[in-house]
């Protein structure tokens, strides 16, 4: 019977961090002086309404030589999308002002630094193909990665 009861608390306490497993809302990517994220793929769970992202630049160059951001978009849409934001420049974060592709994105950082920034989930369906990437001229080819919404 103690064994039971025992369980049955373990079960309990399981049942209880569960929703905070399950609300594992958010992802942090870090980019690096060689042009590289240390995550190929982000899952986005159904149950988020929105999901944050933490982007670190863990290297020491300076946004202007080797800056880095994170565009979301369809992969379909992603080559478009960086084309029109190179075309808008570094003050625009090389993201095309009103571009209804871009489902989100962070500004551009330099080595040291941290920016957050929220994709709505509720513009995301299940089974469509979404890129993350890096939008800095030159960098996507590297900087890329698969985003979905899960189960």
């Amino acid at each position: 019977m103690k064994k039971i009861l025992m369980t049955l608390a373990l079960c309990a306490v399981g049942a209880l961090s569960a929703p905070a497993m399950a609300a594992g809302c958010e992802a942090v990517v870090e980019s690096n002086d060689a042009m590289q994220f240390n995550v190929k793929s982000i899952d986005v769970p159904k149950s988020c309404k929105k999901f944050s992202v933490t982007l670190k630049h863990v290297g020491k160059m300076p946004k202007t030589a080797m800056g880095h951001n994170i565009v979301v978009s369809t992969a379909a849409d992603m080559q478009a999308v960086i084309t029109d934001g190179m075309a808008a420049g570094a003050g625009a974060d090389y993201v095309k002002a009103g571009d209804a592709r871009v489902l989100a994105h962070s500004k551009v950082i330099g080595g040291g630094e941290t920016t957050k920034f929220d994709i709505d989930a509720s513009k995301l369906k299940a089974g469509t193909d979404y890129a993350f990437f890096c939008s800095f001229p030159g960098h996507s080819a590297l900087m890329k990665g698969s985003l979905k919404l899960g189960s």
